[in-house]
């Protein structure tokens, strides 16, 4: 067994896997991560390795400090991938990115891919078919785009989010949720249909944790896996052990 932990910037998601099969997934925040990593050893008594990927300001001391009960393992981009890395700056790729990347190329092979990872940013993420990553976008997640409204205007109140009752917002509260909510969904949709439009044997991988949110109000079809970051995790290390 081994558990994989994805550091963002927001929270941290773990699970369990035993072989390729997930068993359970974990949802806390850092400052819950001592105790939650503990009951998770304690639970699963197999477990034989901790795998972490951080795009978060959380170092490593916390992972090490269970060194001595697990082998303790971190992605970084100095690991094996893959995929042919053609970013132009290969340095400033968030390990979250090429993670997805990693997953996308060993679970969808021979395809053109599209990782689009619906978090506090959403960022889309191409890889071709002949396994070229090649790039991809970075925008405002749903939160951010409601905070920013917020944040840098004098009026406009800060809302949760909901969903919007028609085009037209009646009211500045409806005009906010129409504005935040659609036009993500029609950003999203709108780079679907440019990548479709330029290549063929075309997927598209929809992740993150507004992905239940939005894979309803897509036009597209499209691949809808909320874990699709902690199984990419796990696939790459068993990439990264048997390549490295």
């Amino acid at each position: 067994m081994i558990l994989v932990v994805d550091v963002g910037n927001t929270r941290i998601k773990a699970a369990v896997f035993e072989g390729a099969m997930l068993l359970e997934v974990f949802i806390f925040s850092q400052i819950e991560l001592e105790k939650n990593i503990k009951n998770i050893l304690k639970n699963f008594k197999k477990t034989t390795d901790l795998v972490v990927s951080s795009v978060g300001d959380l170092g490593k001391q916390p992972f090490l400090a269970f060194d001595k009960e697990i082998k303790v393992h971190f992605i970084s981009n100095k690991d094996s991938f893959p995929f042919q890395n053609k970013y132009a700056t290969p340095q400033t790729l968030g390990i979250d990115r090429m993670v997805l990347a990693a997953g996308a190329t060993l679970r969808y092979p021979d395809q053109n891919r599209l990782v689009i990872d619906a978090g506090t940013c959403i960022t889309y993420d191409f890889i071709d078919q002949e396994n070229n990553y090649l790039g991809g976008a970075i925008s405002p997640g749903l939160r951010l785009r409601y905070e920013a409204l917020h944040h840098y205007t004098a009026k406009l109140p800060l809302l949760s989010l909901g969903i919007p009752e028609d085009l037209i917002g009646k009211s500045t509260s409806e005009s906010i949720h129409s504005g935040v909510v659609n036009g993500l969904v029609y950003e999203i949709d709108g780079f679907i249909n440019q990548y479709k439009a330029r290549y063929l044997n075309f997927i598209i991988i929809l992740t993150g944790g507004d992905t239940d949110f939005l894979a309803k109000r897509l036009k597209n079809t499209i691949f809808a896996n909320s874990n699709f970051l902690l199984e990419s995790l796990s696939q790459t290390f068993q990439h990264k052990t048997k390549n490295d």
